[in-house]
């Protein structure tokens, strides 16, 4: 059953969880922004449901309430950046403004992170830089949970990527995906209400396909999206996010849900602005991007439907909803935010509409 919270009282109680395990007001404030818009995009497995999940690792010292983001090295369109073990959007949404900066200067700018955590949804920080006009393209890297095509076990990880195109006076483009068939958090949800999932999610310990999620992850893994093409692509985010940026890479990232809460994840993280003022022109580019747009939403529909869409379109509906009505929030995200008020001193029952 779920309860209804306004953004505002969400983003409120977030930013005070993260002040009572020692963030500064600016860090908090970063967190629970990305947290609560991507509850408002009803993305509820990378929202406040991990805010318990944050807080345990910030008490243990294995995330740095007080760690500080910053370049170690960089040239004119690129920039390497220690996480400093700090929550994974401070470390996020530093590196995606350093991308931005540059972008504006040299046309399109690449930022590495290493010594990070899990980011939650890659889809905010593509944004950031799509809100100030230019291409945004985000992804990670995380600990082995994806098959590769006839393994039995995992491989690689999820591996997110998400891009988000300015569109003029429209709302962005955004696309935000997992690497897998679908998102681990998916899989922990339907074990959590004890569902059954389709038979395409994930491989037993035998690499052979299951409809039960009981085992997951300490047996069998998640299925990589269509197939090779998805093997494929989460090999180039490894790349870009794990290799190149200096970070742990598969087998040496740690579990930010399951592992000591004390040590350091080591995830990473890339992120890549492109700025189209400088490239063709804004006007040029928008004149395009809103042409693009018109013509998938004037195309010939198949029977039955009542629309195209680009990507991004149900999210930015579910976020003015959210941000005028509230946020409608499921059973197992009120579960988790129960256990961080309980963490923090905070309570709860305050904050429903």
């Amino acid at each position: 059953m779920s309860q209804t919270i306004s953004f505002q009282s969400l983003h409120r109680f977030t930013s005070n969880a993260f002040l009572n395990v020692g963030m500064s007001e600016a860090d908090a404030a970063t967190g629970a922004d990305v947290l609560a818009t991507t509850d408002a995009w009803g993305i509820f497995t990378h929202g406040t449901k991990s805010l318990a999940g944050y807080l345990r690792r910030l008490q243990a010292d294995g995330l740095r309430a007080k760690g500080r983001p910053r370049v170690v090295r960089e040239g004119g369109g690129w920039a390497s950046v220690d996480g400093d073990s700090s929550l994974g959007m401070v470390a996020s949404v530093f590196a995606m403004k350093t991308a931005i900066a540059k972008a504006r200067e040299q046309g399109i700018a690449y930022v590495g992170v290493h010594n990070s955590c899990h980011f939650g949804a890659a889809g905010y920080y593509a944004w950031l830089a799509a809100r100030e006009g230019l291409i945004g393209i985000s992804m990670a890297n995380d600990i082995p949970s994806v098959a590769a095509p006839g393994s039995r076990g995992s491989i690689t990880g999820s591996n997110p990527l998400a891009y988000a195109v300015p569109a003029g006076n429209r709302r962005p483009i955004l696309l935000d995906i997992s690497t897998a068939t679908v998102a681990g958090g998916k899989v922990y949800a339907a074990r959590a209400r004890g569902e059954p999932i389709p038979a395409n999610w994930i491989i037993d310990g035998n690499g052979r396909p299951t409809t039960d999620p009981s085992g997951f992850p300490q047996v069998g893994a998640l299925l990589p999206m269509a197939g090779h093409k998805g093997y494929g692509l989460s090999l180039l985010i490894e790349t870009l996010s794990g290799i190149l940026s200096g970070a742990a890479v598969t087998w040496g990232i740690r579990s930010w849900a399951h592992d000591d809460a004390s040590l350091p994840t080591l995830h990473g993280a890339a992120f890549l602005a492109i700025d189209p003022e400088c490239i063709c022109g804004r006007d040029e580019f928008t004149r395009k991007v809103e042409g693009l747009i018109d013509e998938i939403h004037g195309s010939p529909r198949a029977d039955g439907v009542e629309r195209l869409i680009v990507p991004g379109e149900p999210e930015w509906e579910r976020y003015d909803r959210a941000l005028s009505e509230g946020i409608a929030l499921p059973t197992d995200v009120l579960e988790n935010l129960q256990k961080a008020a309980e963490m923090t001193g905070l309570k709860l029952e305050t904050l429903f509409i």
